[in-house]
């Protein structure tokens, strides 16, 4: 009997110390916390969000994700400045911040520059994209890939734009971009460059008249609401690279930087697939909405904004110009 009560005993103990050491190993040893400025239902969070449980999965749970949409964790400013600072793990944005850094990442926003989407995506992803992201790395990031947010369009309250010409005084919320700013200025429009967080409001109470972003974002912000008029002018291409505290990344063991990066490149077609997705029924969603929308000839657009590319050679390499306009 005295054997038996030491054998349960120590199966008792053994159990014990099992589950002790699978409680352990279940507690995730990193966090990675993204904040990006745009809502729960946009593609950036669903992608990220994605990320989250893959990296959870492929790294037996030793990764923890934590996504901060909607402007939770600041501006995009207040994001890198956050990966630069050490508050804030990951970030995903818009290139406009980072021209500051390198005037290569401008090259994408040139007016018209991609012709469609699935050249815009080749090119973010081949060398040139992966060279500008390198970059970063002598101002504490890691760049690490580009997801998208897409072609951006305008709307506003005042009138349908079915020419450049339709532009001018129209009082435009722009990113802080320079050449965004520049090119709205060259057909007359009155470019405002303000943070997102702020745009809702300003366009409910007409301080401006409109605004330009790709169609999931006059979605899932609910532009429609103080919007009236849509123009399909899919004028910039905006992509979204996804950003690392450095500092951070390179404190990550060899395996849990290689999760990372395959996490990022399956969440990476994820979120890219939900922006077609999202893309192919918008339009009907926007105009059941009470959007009045209309497409454009892009000719007289692309033909108005040819300056710009004069103006911003020089400053950024004309030979990283003429690479990605001539991109196949």
């Amino acid at each position: 009997m005295k054997k038996h009560c030491i054998f349960a005993l120590a199966l008792v103990l053994s159990l014990l110390v099992g589950l002790v050491g699978v409680a352990a190993a279940a507690e995730p040893a990193y966090t990675v916390r993204v904040g990006h400025t745009l809502a729960p239902t946009h593609p950036y969070n669903l992608g990220m969000v994605r990320f989250g449980e893959l990296v959870s999965k492929k790294t037996d749970g030793k990764v923890n994700v934590e996504v901060f949409h909607s402007s939770q964790l600041g501006s995009e400013r207040d994001l890198i400045e956050g990966l630069q600072l050490g508050t804030v793990e990951m970030t995903i944005i818009s290139t406009a911040p980072l021209a500051g850094f390198t005037a290569d990442f401008l090259v994408f926003d040139l007016p018209f520059i991609f012709a469609d989407v699935k050249t815009a995506r080749a090119c973010v992803d081949s060398d040139i994209g992966q060279k500008m992201l390198d970059q970063l790395a002598s101002q504490g990031i890691k760049g690490l890939y580009f997801y998208e947010n897409g072609f951006r369009s305008v709307t506003n309250s005042k009138r349908p734009i079915t020419k450049p010409e339709d532009l001018a005084g129209i009082k435009i919320r722009t990113m802080e971009n320079p050449i965004h700013m520049d090119s709205f200025r060259i057909m007359k429009a009155d470019p405002t460059p303000m943070a997102f967080g702020e745009l809702f409001v300003a366009l409910q109470q007409k301080t401006i008249d409109g605004q330009e972003n790709p169609l999931a974002i006059i979605d899932t912000s609910a532009f429609y609401e103080v919007q009236e008029f849509l123009s399909l002018t899919e004028h910039f291409y905006s992509p979204a690279p996804v950003l690392m505290a450095k500092a951070y990344y390179d404190s990550l063991p060899a395996d849990i930087q290689a999760a990372v990066h395959e996490s990022l490149v399956e969440a990476r077609a994820y979120e890219r697939q939900l922006l077609d997705d999202m893309n192919a029924s918008l339009l009907d969603t926007l105009a059941k909405r009470g959007m009045k929308i209309n497409t454009v000839d892009k000719a007289p657009f692309i033909k108005a904004v040819q300056p710009i590319y004069e103006q911003y050679t020089g400053k950024i390499p004309a030979d990283l110009i003429e690479r990605v306009k001539n991109f196949k």
